[in-house]
């Protein structure tokens, strides 16, 4: 069998959305955040780290053990605590090998769930 010539128009496509990963590809960090924040605000960057700094110890008072297990970030998200109580251990079979095993018990613990809200929904 012969193999078919790639056409232009093809080749061209995929290094276009090669170039598109790549430019998206990249994290922002940290630093890069804060002076978007900061430029878009007109606040420094360390008025803009102080005020997450007030955000994560809010959060932290909100979701922890004495207060109410939710927190709502307006108009991005809510989150919550979701408390998964222990599991005791139990057999199973392994899926690749068909062999009995004894699958581990699990300690309760208190996960953390985040849910979009609808503006953050439409925003993406």
């Amino acid at each position: 069998m012969a193999k078919k010539a790639a056409s232009p128009s093809a080749g061209k496509s995929s290094s276009d959305s090669a170039s598109k990963a790549a430019s998206r590809a990249k994290l922002m960090t940290k630093g890069d955040i804060y002076a978007a924040i900061s430029e878009k605000t007109g606040l420094s960057k360390k008025q803009i780290s102080s005020l997450f700094d007030g955000l994560h110890d809010l959060i932290g008072q909100e979701l922890g053990k004495k207060g109410p297990g939710q927190f709502v970030v307006p108009g991005l998200l809510k989150l919550k605590v979701v408390r998964k109580p222990a599991t005791k251990a139990k057999p199973g079979i392994n899926p690749f090998t068909k062999q009995p095993i004894t699958i581990a018990a699990k300690p309760a613990r208190n996960v953390v769930r985040a849910v979009p809200m609808k503006a953050l929904k439409e925003m993406v």
